[in-house]
């Protein structure tokens, strides 16, 4: 898999907590919780971040913690049910991703693989971003993003 080392500003976020497995379970997560709430919010059209907070590997099932989150404004009032995190700025090792959501699993787990082995893997918050304009095909479920890792 290829990849860039980016520098990445801090990116002040809104989010929804998932928890539960990982898997199929977060693409309905997005399309019936996360963009309805983005809609009543006015957050459509915004670039949009998945954090895992957990490793599914080390994680019992029900306790995986993943983050649907839109960047906002320093001075957009974020309200409840939402909640406010900061994805921190720095050195990124970014990769693009084009496939379906059971596809992702397997990207995130290679792209790990390939960053530890060149010695480029770092300690921090690792996230999936999706443009502005994202969209997933409807028939195949295709969508594209960016994975996005802490670097050295």
């Amino acid at each position: 898999m290829q990849y860039e080392i980016k520098e990445l500003p801090e990116v002040r976020v809104a989010y929804l907590r998932y928890k539960g497995a990982f898997g199929p379970a977060i693409g309905e997560f997005w399309k019936e919780v996360f963009t309805p709430w983005q809609k009543a919010y006015g957050l459509l059209g915004k670039v949009t971040y998945g954090v895992a907070q957990d490793d599914p590997a080390t994680t019992p099932a029900a306790d995986c913690r993943y983050d649907a989150c839109v960047a906002v404004s320093p001075d957009y009032p974020i309200q409840a049910p939402a909640k406010e995190a900061h994805l921190p700025a720095g050195r990124y090792a970014v990769a693009a991703f084009r496939g379906t959501g059971v596809e992702v699993a397997a990207a995130w787990g290679a792209f790990y693989r390939q960053l530890q082995a060149d010695g480029v893997a770092a300690d921090g918050v690792c996230f999936e971003r999706y443009p502005a304009d994202y969209a997933m095909d409807p028939a195949s479920g295709i969508f594209q993003a960016e994975l996005c890792v802490p670097a050295r």
